[in-house]
């Protein structure tokens, strides 16, 4: 509300104002008395979005803080972008000059968000009555300055019937009535809201925030090769035989089907099996050198199908409750159309060759890079735009990109915005596993999810310290997917921890992060390995497999069992909460995911030993619950289905690799155990 200068006030304006020889820099203003500072989540300074999924709550947080004693308040402003009008949702105080609050943005897309403060003259007034009042002072005159206070009220012109009937109320009532309502409860509400504040103080900048639908929070992947689905290593697959798999992956409890490349496949220096450099006259190479006389990035490669039988596997997958995955690989084959259509997006070597992609000493000689500067700017950023949005258009809204880190970020930073301006259901996911600094950076200009570093993360202390980091500041704007396995990716663990360790590892992943994956095969624990090396023996990259999914060891009960666990515990659907709790064993790993209400909570216990018995004491979180440390409390077992208590916080556990190396449990909260 904006008041009127006190008249001395004004006059020494004036006189400043005939004396320009000593005018000051800017007029003297309330602006910033009320101190905002600190405020989270601001990412990088406000130059980047943090994130968030429809329909959940956002909470910000910041000190705020001003001189004296008065008593101060604040406000959350929010607005999906370009709405005619700011929303307002209160902060609260919680402790040392640290206030917080929430709001839960309804729809996917843009939104901006900032902090309004001001000192509260009718609190300030209310909280020094009721100290006077149990000082027993007289509080005459006080009384009258709160009927001020109440007058001044909606001077904004809004002023809402309640206000008119409290006062009313006040003009009609006795003196100790009178006193009774100004500081009473009713009036203090109504007065928050329409109240006089002064030094009103508005944080800058304003901050944006991107919605994303639930997907890009919480989703189970399964990554295949559909050339590997025909059940014959001799005979290429098509779309139709993946269509015919679907209700496998379906079964298994996975909602998105990451497919890499699906394009024709150049012939030019092509890769036969294990990446040799010479290809037999069969041998399908690899699918990331993309591009043959039959198109590129905009095309399929024959042997797997037409367009139209792409776009019936999306919608047979669509029927499925499974949304298609495509890879974004920005590299091309020796034979791409581009390079005779646009040679001025590549590298050319003095003696007129085309230069190949590499990571020296390593040369990829059946695949060439893109420029994204120079004569291809920027001609080349339009073109790969276009591709997605042409994938758009066949019913694909997820991309997983292939190695986002070597490209520039500016292209990212406008590619992501440019598609999602148009389609804010579209969620791209950064494949990049390089300095952590980079892939973070990703994650600030737009990537709605990112690969992260679990894969080598195994001992107890390294995954404790991991999951710390990824749910600290970092989870305002990075969502961690934590894949168990990919077609590049064959762990030493994995290579040697037998179906124990493929257990555990798909457990962490699957109870750790609201987002994981798995490539085709770890269910059946495959892991033939190139030697020395974390790569698969006759990878799929560069041959057609055949593998049988019913073979004897395979975990696919389990992996079935976890994905029915994460969609019926919401604690295990968002990546930001977890405990990590005490247990004395190294071997031991003991940790819990709770929903904010701590109405779900899931505690997990996993032997990370894959090969011997591993026995420690843990906690159990009862003060979680508001329970003493000899309280009991009932669980069920979420993997065997029975119901038992356990009394205490300490207990004892005992886990064999061989019987089950992990035990996953419910906690009921005394309401629900019926306590």
């Amino acid at each position: 509300m904006k008041t009127s200068d006190p008249p001395a006030r004004a006059k020494a304006r004036r006189v400043r104002a005939d004396a320009p020889a000593h005018a000051p820099v800017a007029l003297p203003s309330q602006e910033g008395r009320v101190i905002i500072e600190a405020v989270e989540p601001e990412i990088d300074g406000g130059r980047a979005a943090a994130k968030c999924a429809e329909g959940t709550r956002f909470t910000i947080s910041a000190d705020i803080f001003t001189d004296g004693h008065e008593v101060i308040a604040a406000d959350i402003l929010w607005q999906r972008a370009g709405a005619p009008q700011w929303l307002r949702a209160p902060m609260h105080f919680v402790d040392n000059d640290r206030w917080s609050g929430h709001f839960t943005p309804p729809v996917i897309g843009r939104y901006h968000y900032s902090i309004e403060a001001w000192r509260d003259p009718f609190a300030s007034w209310r909280r020094d009555v009721q100290k006077r009042l149990g000082a027993r002072q007289d509080v005459t005159l006080e009384l009258q300055e709160g009927l001020a206070l109440v007058e001044a009220a909606g001077a904004d012109g809004h002023d809402p019937d309640a206000l008119d009937e409290m006062r009313t109320r006040l003009a009609r009532a006795s003196l100790d009535a009178c006193l009774a309502i100004l500081i009473g409860t009713d009036l203090a509400a109504l007065m928050a809201r329409h109240g006089p504040r002064h030094a009103v103080t508005h944080r800058t900048p304003v901050l944006e925030l991107a919605v994303d639908r639930r997907a890009a929070v919480f989703g189970a992947w399964y990554e295949l090769f559909p050339r590997s689905q025909a059940g014959d290593p001799q005979r290429h697959g098509t779309f139709d035989d993946l269509i015919a798999r679907l209700p496998y992956i379906r079964d298994l409890g996975f909602d998105v089907l990451y497919l890499p490349p699906i394009h024709p496949i150049g012939r030019t220096n092509r890769k036969g099996p294990n990446n040799e450099r010479r290809a037999g006259p069969d041998d399908p190479g690899s699918v990331y050198a993309i591009g043959a006389q039959e198109g590129g990035h905009t095309a399929v490669h024959p042997q797997l199908g037409t367009l139209e039988d792409f776009r019936r596997l999306v919608g047979a997958a669509q029927a499925q409750q499974i949304e298609i995955a495509l890879d974004f690989a920005i590299q091309c084959s020796n034979d791409h159309p581009w390079i005779k259509d646009h040679p001025e997006w590549f590298d050319w070597r003095p003696d007129g060759t085309i230069k190949h992609a590499e990571n020296p000493p390593k040369t990829y000689e059946d695949i060439v890079n893109l420029h994204f500067d120079g004569a291809a700017f920027p001609d080349v950023w339009f073109a790969l735009r276009d591709v997605v949005l042409f994938w758009i258009e066949t019913g694909v809204r997820i991309f997983r990109v292939d190695n986002p880190h070597t490209k520039p970020i500016p292209f990212w930073r406008w590619l992501i915005r440019e598609i999602n301006a148009q389609h804010a259901d579209v969620i791209f996911l950064a494949e990049a596993f390089t300095r952590p600094k980079m892939m973070q950076k990703l994650a600030k200009i737009g990537f709605q999810q990112s690969y992260t570093y679990f894969t080598w993360r195994n001992a107890k202390s390294e995954i404790l310290e991991y999951v710390h980091e990824l749910t600290g500041p970092m989870a305002t704007y990075y969502r961690p997917h934590f894949f168990v396995n990919t077609p590049d990716i064959n762990s030493y663990y994995l290579q040697t921890s037998g179906r124990p360790g493929f257990i555990v590892r798909a457990t962490l992943a699957a109870t750790l992060s609201s987002l994981w994956g798995m490539y085709s095969g770890f269910e059946i624990c495959e892991a033939q390995a190139l030697p020395g090396r974390e790569e698969y023996r006759d990878s799929e990259k560069y041959q057609l497999r055949h593998f049988d999914m019913d073979r004897p060891g395979h975990i696919k009960d389990h992996i079935r069992a976890l994905n029915y666990i994460r969609r019926t515990n919401p604690a295990l659907q968002d990546y930001r909460e977890c405990l990590a709790l005490n247990s004395t064993n190294e071997h031991i790993l003991v940790y819990a995911r709770m929903t904010q209400g701590r109405d779900n909570c899931v505690l997990v216990i996993v032997n990370l030993d894959p090969f011997n018995r591993q026995a420690s004491e843990y906690e159990v979180p009862l003060w979680e619950f508001g329970l003493p440390d000899w309280a009991v409390i009932e669980a069920e077992d979420l993997l065997h289905g029975n119901r038992f208590t356990l009394h205490g916080k300490t207990h004892v556990i005992d886990l064999d690799p061989a019987r089950g190396p992990v035990a996953i449990w419910r906690l009921l909260p005394p309401a629900s155990a019926g306590l």
